[in-house]
């Protein structure tokens, strides 16, 4: 039997948030164009062709195709240069480098949009005793909360960050496992010339994660020096099989690539393995995808507010991030939506997910991932910590017509557990 059949109840549902949708769709698809008509002039620029997509094995040593992908992405994204590689295994590795790369020992870190995103806390030294985290490295760490609004604290950024010790500055785009908003790019413009004005040559770094293309500019247009992030969420589209990417400053970014790999090697080394085909039509493929997913994110809220669940962002919001997180206030209720979620997935789709402890969380998290590949938050997903106040964070959706259909199943699953 398929697992779309709806009540008449969850068909009423859909038609009347399609049509609550509709204003935000629109501006949605004029972002579209404008972020496909800005990767497809890069690509032009950069005379690419078929030949780049062969692969490199071993050293990789003059891959053509590797390094004009480097030289489009700092294109797109108003960087001097980049570093986007298979071998980069994770959002996380990607700014961890990068972090690494631009900090000293007896520097500190100071993140001006409150705690970083869990798997972050091992990176820095938060929890753990984990060899080679910033901790061991003798490198601090200060932050600064959001101010109540769920904005940025721009007065307690100003005096942290004009210490001397501060190496880098760096700005969380997307909320993470937070109740905090995400930051809209004129926001982080703003940090930027507030930090500038009073320490005017500490580098600032953005995780970019899940708000790549998202708006018609990128934090690097803005004001900030580096920026992180994983292909297998937005700039993958949907394609990239694995990697992250850097961008930004060139000397920032070679100094990654030393972390990455080691000083004296840098990015010169890094075979492609046949992948570079994939990551160029993946960026390509980028700004449609994300709309999907942004589309399929203002649909859930929709649907999730008339069942009476606190959606943020609303679905008329202007977003700045793929994520939709959803409040269900009870363990049993997130339990229900993620399974509900996976339920309406292309993959495992006859799983069903189940709270347990996962590497990097201080809780058990239940995660709903039916992907054609593992962790790729571009494709339909939702996770949540089993912890106050029990949100979900949905993202993805390769189409939105799939994902459309994934989150009346978990509506559905919703209305029959009551």
């Amino acid at each position: 039997m398929s697992a779309f059949v709806f009540s008449d109840q969850i068909r009423a549902l859909e038609q009347s948030a399609l049509a609550r949708c509709d204003p935000a769709f629109a501006r949605i698809d004029q972002t579209a164009e404008a972020n496909t008509r800005k990767v497809l002039d890069a690509f032009h620029r950069h005379r690419i062709s078929e030949t780049f997509f062969a692969g490199s094995t071993g050293y990789g040593l003059g891959d053509r195709g590797r390094d004009a992908l480097d030289a489009l992405f700092a294109d797109v994204f108003g960087g001097e240069a980049a570093l986007v590689r298979v071998g980069l295994v994770s959002g996380t590795h990607a700014i961890a480098a990068a972090l690494f790369g631009a900090l000293s020992p007896g520097q500190t870190l100071l993140y001006v949009t409150g705690l970083p995103y869990d798997t972050l806390h091992g990176v820095i030294g938060l929890t753990g005793n984990h060899h080679g985290s910033m901790k061991h490295y003798g490198m601090g760490y200060a932050q600064i909360n959001p101010a109540r609004d769920g904005g940025p604290d721009y007065d307690a950024i100003r005096a942290a960050a004009a210490k001397s010790d501060v190496g880098v500055v760096a700005i969380q785009r997307s909320r993470g496992y937070s109740t905090r908003r995400s930051l809209t790019i004129l926001e982080i413009e703003q940090i930027c010339q507030i930090v500038r004005t009073v320490n005017p040559t500490v580098p600032i770094f953005v995780d970019n994660c899940y708000g790549e293309f998202v708006e018609t500019q990128e934090p690097l247009d803005m004001g900030a020096d580096l920026i992180a992030g994983s292909l297998i969420k937005n700039p993958g589209g949907g394609l990239a099989p694995c990697g992250g990417y850097i961008v930004g400053r060139a000397d920032l970014v070679q100094a990654a690539a030393s972390r990455m790999t080691a000083p004296g090697i840098g990015g010169d080394y890094g075979a492609t393995l046949g992948h570079s085909r994939l990551l160029y039509q993946g960026l390509f493929m980028a700004p449609h995808t994300v709309a999907q997913a942004l589309k399929t994110a203002v649909f859930a809220a929709a649907v999730m507010e008339s069942l009476g669940f606190y959606a943020d962002p609303a679905p008329e919001a202007i977003r700045s991030d793929i994520i939709q997180m959803i409040q269900f206030g009870n363990p049993e209720a997130l339990t229900r939506f993620c399974q509900g979620i996976q339920q309406g997935a292309p993959v495992d789709a006859y799983v069903t997910p189940e709270p347990g402890d996962m590497p990097g969380y201080d809780c058990p998290v239940i995660m709903a991932a039916g992907a054609f590949i593992q962790g790729a938050s571009i494709e339909l997903s939702a996770d949540g910590p089993l912890r106050e106040p029990y949100a979900a964070y949905l993202q993805g959706g390769l189409t939105f017509e799939s994902g459309k259909l994934g989150v009346l199943c978990a509506a559905q699953r919703m209305l029959e557990g009551g």
